[in-house]
């Protein structure tokens, strides 16, 4: 959904992964979970809170919010903005989803706001900032996404950082074809894994499907004699760096500096 970039995630997965095809594609903030919801995606990147019914969700990271206005607004000349500084503004949207200027609102507390005008995207709120008629608090990742040079967007302190996480649908039984090991697989690679990570199936299987090395025969050619396993001594004693001795390292590198 917008605000959300998966390029870097999709290139570890194709160097990893080649042969598991990745397909993404984008989905409109308000349909977020259609796709998985319906089968048709198997996974999909969500702006959290959302209705975890019969989801599996993980958060990912956390974003700044940003205020939005026209450029030749009074915020324009900060850096940043407290939302107590919005009390006089006509906020474009509904009041309950920033509860921090609600309780503030100048327009609110005197019983004056107006209904919200029609939006059906983010391009219609902004169409309306553009216009005058109002601001907008966005998620900054979102702000970016939209950017438009008739506007200007300023981070505001005091209301909620925006998360983004992955979803993908609840089973209590194994799905098809291992592809548990994939959805993990690609866990992994957006928490940041290593792709020598032993927490990756990749890795895991690479591990099982390795000869495993075993102990030489007692008294096999070239190996140890009898009651000489590797790391033993004469007689079967822990062969101690430093003379078979407990403390004979110390003492050789003692005698090394005298």
């Amino acid at each position: 959904m917008p605000g959300v970039t998966p390029g870097k995630w999709i290139h570890r997965w194709n160097e990893r992964m080649p042969d598991v095809a990745l397909v993404s594609r984008p989905v409109p903030e308000s349909g977020q979970l259609d796709a998985v919801r319906a089968g048709t995606a198997d996974m999909a990147f969500v702006r959290l809170p959302v209705d975890k019914a019969g989801l599996n969700v993980i958060p990912l990271y956390t974003e700044l919010s940003v205020v939005v206005a026209p450029k030749d607004h009074p915020i324009a000349a900060f850096e940043e903005i407290d939302v107590a500084e919005l009390a006089d503004e006509y906020l474009l949207a509904d009041p309950d989803d920033f509860p921090a200027w609600r309780g503030i609102s100048s327009e609110i507390r005197a019983g004056t706001r107006k209904p919200l005008p029609p939006m059906a995207s983010v391009e219609d709120a902004l169409d309306l900032v553009e216009s005058g008629l109002g601001i907008l608090i966005l998620p900054m990742s979102v702000a970016r996404h939209f950017n438009r040079t008739a506007l200007r967007a300023r981070v505001v302190t005091g209301v909620p950082e925006s998360g983004i996480g992955l979803a993908w649908l609840h089973s209590d039984v194994p799905l098809a074809d291992g592809f548990d090991a994939v959805i993990e697989e690609f866990i992994g690679v957006v928490r940041g894994r290593s792709a020598n990570s032993s927490r990756q199936p990749s890795v895991q299987a690479r591990q099982d499907a390795a000869p495993k090395k075993g102990a030489k025969a007692a008294g096999g050619k070239g190996g140890a004699g009898k009651g000489e396993g590797k790391g033993e001594g004469k007689g079967g004693r822990p062969n101690l760096r430093g003379g078979g001795r407990p403390g004979g390292k110390a003492r050789a590198q003692k005698r090394g500096r005298r």
